[in-house]
């Protein structure tokens, strides 16, 4: 509940800006129309309303002519609102502007997780919008509903769609897992994916062959950029794009793949002397954070679909809507909800799915385990939840020169071009570097890196040794020197 207001109030009551969680009307108010913001207050985080101080701060009570009785307005959540919002109202004394011992109603106004609250007298639900309260049309309600499980949108049928929809390789999968090798139709139909021909959101999302032909957003995009930012124009920075649809156990693998094939490792000396290899990220954060998108997203959100972007110093996935009703930024360790059930409870069966808030809490513990900073989760607009994990690269990078700087001098490693200390560094972190790795690194010819090891080489700078029986050698080599 709200926390008790008391005499010492009434000035912050006067003053305090109408909010997203506070309102001010008069005693002179129609129920009907107060039903309008207890609707709003309800259907969005809750708040407060006082009744007996008008919009402007003036402290006018119910002694005023035209108040109506404050049993009407103490009621009006059970007579003008279906269903009642949770509410509890008190009364508190005032002086008023005309100088009278009078009171004012203080409604407390409890969040509704699991019901959309309309008014009684016309069935208009409202919303709380910054400090208005506003009127929601028709495809708003039932985003609502889906959004507080009175609806839910994996089960609702997909028109068009039927059996030959579905793709046989997922689906035997599935029946693999059950052990079952009754017919398609029945199994789809047993658990719910199918009902009167046709193929439920669920259903479709899982099994079907191509469920963007009908959901546009039932997709994933994996971008990587070349650099720490997205670049436009002349200055376009990305190197990869890449989009996959089909069933959501497909989906999943293909991404896998592709980002796995993505990511880089980094090679330092630990403290007892040996090479340690350290991956850009733990799989178990990226991929739960992945699975976690594609399951709990809002998929009656039309306007956008999953993306995974993947930059020089960390990795972005973006799920597509709010959380989940009751699930908070501040509650998602604790906090086990899901948006889509049977989704989830379908992916759990193939082996990826955990219960939404032991997932979380194993991403925070996993990156902690390879001393990265603590993953991020934020709604970027309101509309999206956003997971970033940072690779701490320039850390990496530091703890790598710190232990090369023990084999070769830091003024030497200062004066060495952008390819002779990539040079350096991976003859350090290998042991040993050629032609062909260089070129790879450095995007050039291995021409051109033959060249970048003989400057560092005993004829050069010295940095490097070379070792080989001749210069066409195919197996030479160089180390630090």
């Amino acid at each position: 509940m709200q926390s008790p207001v008391t005499t010492n109030d009434i000035d912050a009551l006067s003053s305090t800006r109408e909010n997203h969680y506070f309102d001010r009307k008069s005693a002179r108010i129609r129920p009907e129309d107060l039903a309008r913001h207890l609707s709003a207050m309800a259907n969005a985080a809750g708040g407060k309303i006082v009744v007996g101080i008008e919009d402007g701060g003036e402290v006018t009570g119910f002694g005023r002519q035209g108040a109506r009785e404050p049993e009407l307005f103490e009621q009006c959540a059970i007579t003008e609102c279906t269903p009642a919002p949770d509410v509890s109202c008190r009364r508190l004394p005032v002086v008023s502007s005309a100088g009278r011992d009078d009171f004012v109603l203080v409604i407390d106004v409890e969040p509704s997780a699991d019901r959309v609250i309309a008014r009684r007298k016309d069935g208009a639900v409202f919303l709380r919008q910054g400090d208005k309260s506003r009127e929601l049309g028709y495809e708003q309600i039932r985003a609502l509903e889906y959004d507080k499980n009175q609806r839910v949108f994996e089960d609702e049928l997909v028109e068009d769609s039927g059996i030959g929809d579905v793709d046989r390789e997922v689906l035997a999968r599935y029946k693999e897992i059950l052990g079952t090798d009754a017919p398609d139709e029945r199994v789809l139909r047993a658990r719910r994916f199918m009902r009167d021909g046709r193929l439920t959101v669920a259903g479709l999302l899982l099994f079907g062959e191509c469920p963007a032909a009908f959901l546009p957003q039932a997709r994933v995009r994996v971008l990587r950029f070349d650099g720490t930012k997205m670049e436009t124009g002349e200055r376009l920075n990305t190197t990869k794009d890449v989009t996959l649809d089909g069933p959501i156990p497909k989906v999943v693998d293909g991404a896998f793949s592709l980002i796995s094939g993505m990511l880089r490792e980094f090679q330092f000396l630990g403290g007892d002397g040996r090479f340690q290899t350290v991956p850009e990220y733990p799989e178990f954060a990226w991929f739960e954070g992945l699975v976690n998108a594609v399951t709990h997203r809002d998929y009656a959100y039309a306007g956008d679909y999953v993306r995974v972007s993947m930059y020089d110093d960390r990795l972005e996935i973006m799920s597509p809507g709010r959380l989940p009703n009751t699930v908070t930024l501040d509650n998602m360790r604790e906090t086990r909800y899901s948006r889509n059930p049977r989704i989830a409870r379908t992916l759990v069966e193939f082996g990826w799915v955990r219960e939404l808030n032991e997932g979380v809490k194993r991403i925070y513990t996993e990156m902690q385990k390879l001393l990265l900073n603590d993953p991020t989760f934020s709604e970027p607009g309101g509309s999206k939840v956003q997971l970033t994990l940072e690779n701490n690269i320039v850390a990496r990078t530091l703890r790598q020169r710190d232990a090369l700087e023990d084999r070769v001098p830091s003024r030497v490693l200062s004066d060495l071009g952008e390819y002779e200390l990539a040079a350096v560094q991976i003859a350090f972190a290998r042991g040993r570097v050629t032609a062909s790795e260089l070129a790879e690194r450095i995007g050039r010819t291995r021409r051109s890196a033959s060249s970048v090891l003989k400057g560092l080489g005993p004829e050069g700078r010295g940095v490097l040794d070379w070792h080989g029986t001749s210069t066409n050698d195919p197996r030479q080599y160089y180390t630090i020197a």
